[in-house]
């Protein structure tokens, strides 16, 4: 029962999520269900100010901004062979997937972000990872709130290939697959308590 996942008879179905404690989310993978606690404050403080720093840029748009994308915050994500997976942050690029849905998401993110925590190192890293490549997702984003880096990754044929990794003495970046603005990283770390 490594990395939470929870033993049933069969395949896991939505109904298996939907049926989990309060304070429990779960995502299914390949048939498995995958448990583990909700996510902490700073997780979540993190994961807030990631997607401000994106949505105004890249999903709303405007005078001198890009936009083109999609961007959501733990999204219900529903492929072959995986009813839900939900990655911390995900983004379709508009030109792909022109209309938001009016359900759950049934199209690969070109873009995923996870936002790494003790308990979910393991399961995000050796089972999201290599799921992700599967999947077809382009661009995979790691961010590690205690060593206070985020890893960017793209997906070449079929293997991720490290575009490079940032930390909290980067104050501005530009990262695939959002290169077209600046990123203000420096900014997203400031707010949080001091690592460890």
């Amino acid at each position: 029962m490594a990395y939470g996942a929870k033993p049933l008879e069969g395949p896991a179905t939505f109904a298996d999520i939907e049926a989990l404690p309060e304070g429990v989310v779960g995502e299914i993978i390949d048939g498995t269900l995958y448990t583990q606690a909700r996510p902490r404050a700073a997780h979540g403080y993190f994961e807030l100010r990631l997607f401000r720093e994106l949505d105004d840029a890249f999903q709303l748009g405007g005078e001198e901004l890009p936009g083109g994308w999609w961007i959501m915050a733990e999204p219900g994500i529903r492929v072959g062979g995986s009813p839900e997976f939900s990655p911390d942050l995900a983004g379709w690029r508009r030109e792909r997937v022109p209309t938001f849905p009016k359900g759950q998401w049934t199209d690969v993110p070109d873009w995923a972000c996870e936002i790494l925590s003790p308990t979910t190192r393991a399961y995000d890293t050796r089972i999201k990872r290599p799921f992700y490549a599967r999947i077809g997702i382009k661009h995979l984003w790691f961010v590690d709130l205690d060593a206070r880096t985020l890893t960017v990754s793209e997906l070449r044929d079929g293997r991720w290939l490290e575009m490079g990794v940032y930390g909290e003495s980067d104050d501005l970046i530009r990262a695939p697959p959002f290169e077209e603005r600046d990123l203000r990283l420096g900014w997203l770390w400031k707010s949080l308590p001091p690592p460890g």
